[in-house]
């Protein structure tokens, strides 16, 4: 009797504590030494844990070759769902992949994690991986032969059309039902793309259907969908990348419409308030203040109590304090023995703006020309402000500048953190702001070149 008590008490302890692993090898590793466990939660990514990559070297074909190897724990009670390994903190830096219940391990060049990720352990992610991979063979031959027909209406392609759409319905219905059950099953399902069943005659009618579709076989109610990337990258998709037009007033219209029609479909609880949160931080991180205003105004403003975050509205306005739309923050400097103020310049009919530093050789290269080549600009009044640690090249520098109104920023420790460099959320020198005649921000020309054909024509 003993002898059994004993048995159910290390069976009952090993289920407790019970493990799964997740592990990952770069080839060639990346120069870091670390990588962050996420689990992705709506728009945002929830800390799990870390880890170190340790390397190893191996022969291959008598070359030597170094791997990197990472392994995480995760407990019995970890939730299913999608989770991100990242290895770098700028670009795509990270391999996605989904838990349920299983030990996960994959290869992957850390240089294209997407394009190369191989999952050598996991029912779930094996399955979904082989699905993108036969999926995408047959939509490509799809769209080849859509793209023949609008251009040639030749039968042939009509007909190889049709032959791969059914094709295509017949690879979906063989992994919906391999999925039955599965997480990978809600992606499965929403991955699917409409496609006629006769193709498109025209180029116009092409894209409005895609438009018109983009979401037609996805669920903005699913859990699973809610808890991975899928849904924010699937908005990203149709907000910034399928409705644009290089017409500017046109892609003002577009964007609205687009964000309108997102909206529209996105049920009202946590997944809205992230949903608009997204939209609101991509648009500010593209410096659009009228969009985020509108977002604002239209989306957020009227989300419920418990959901308004006013800490997250205030950050992302501060961000925006120095933006097309907005009057320029002001600022003071001394000219001569004289004050001077920003806002109480008025030379000027329109006002160019340009944050530069003599530690920038494109500025010092650039500055010289551009002054040459706004001399004629009588109605353009210029102020240069130099970001410096000291004045000591800056005052020689300016002597080659005279008409211009040059100020100066400094800062005890760190140029980049004086309070105007700051407030116009500076990334980069020479940086340049077109303001009219009561300092309002017109335009944030890019490049030298484009300050130079802004005024060509303006």
């Amino acid at each position: 009797m003993m002898k059994k008590i004993l048995a159910l008490l290390i069976f009952a302890t090993s289920i407790v504590n019970a493990q799964y692993t997740v592990k990952g090898t770069l080839t060639p590793p990346e120069k870091t030494d670390w990588v962050i466990l996420y689990k992705i939660e709506g728009a945002k990514q929830k800390f799990v844990k870390n880890t170190t990559i340790q390397f190893d070297t191996i022969v291959v074909s008598g070359q030597k070759q170094v791997l990197g190897k990472f392994e995480f724990n995760l407990q019995a009670d970890a939730k299913p769902g999608a989770y991100r390994a990242t290895y770098r903190n700028k670009g795509t830096g990270f391999v996605d992949f989904y838990f349920n219940k299983e030990n996960v391990e994959f290869i992957f060049n850390p240089k294209y994690p997407d394009e190369s990720v191989v999952f050598t352990s996991s029912r779930e992610n094996k399955l979904y991986n082989d699905y993108l991979q036969a999926y995408a063979a047959v939509q490509t031959k799809i769209d080849e032969n859509q793209m023949s027909f609008i251009t040639t209406e030749n039968k042939d392609a009509k007909k190889a059309y049709k032959k791969k759409v059914k094709e295509l319905e017949d690879v979906q219905e063989m992994y919906e039902n391999k999925s039955e059950g599965m997480l990978a099953n809600h992606f499965i399902k929403a991955f699917l793309r409409y496609n006629p069943s006769s193709p498109v005659e025209t180029m116009d009618e092409y894209l409005s259907t895609t438009q018109d579709n983009f979401f037609k076989y996805i669920d903005f109610k699913s859990e699973a969908l809610y808890n991975s990337s899928f849904l924010i990258d699937k908005i990203t998709d149709y907000v910034f990348y399928l409705n644009v037009s290089e017409d500017e007033q046109l892609q003002k219209k577009l964007l609205i419409k687009s964000i309108i029609n997102v909206m529209d479909k996105v049920p009202s609880g946590k997944l809205r308030k992230a949903v608009t949160e997204f939209l609101i931080t991509t648009l500010a991180d593209k410096r659009n203040g009228e969009a985020v205003d509108w977002m604002f105004s239209k989306f957020y403003d009227v989300l419920p109590a418990n959901q308004f975050d006013a800490e997250f509205k205030k950050e992302k306005l501060e961000l925006l304090r120095a933006t097309v739309g907005r009057i320029a923050p002001d600022f003071s400097w001394d000219e001569n023995g004289t004050a001077m103020k920003l806002s109480t310049l008025n030379d000027g009919d329109k006002y160019l703006l340009i944050f530069w530093s003599t530690g920038c050789p494109h500025c010092v290269k650039e500055i010289p020309v551009l002054h040459e080549s706004m001399k004629s600009r009588n109605d353009v009044s210029i102020i240069s402000f130099g970001i410096e640690n000291d004045n000591v090249k800056w005052n020689e520098f300016i002597k080659t500048l005279p008409n211009w109104h040059n100020a100066i920023g400094t800062h005890p420790d760190y140029k980049w953190d004086n309070e105007t460099v700051k407030t116009y959320q500076l990334l980069a020198t020479p940086s340049y702001f077109v303001l009219d005649s009561n300092k309002k921000i017109i335009a944030m020309p890019d490049h030298m070149e484009d300050v130079q054909k802004y005024f060509e024509h303006n």
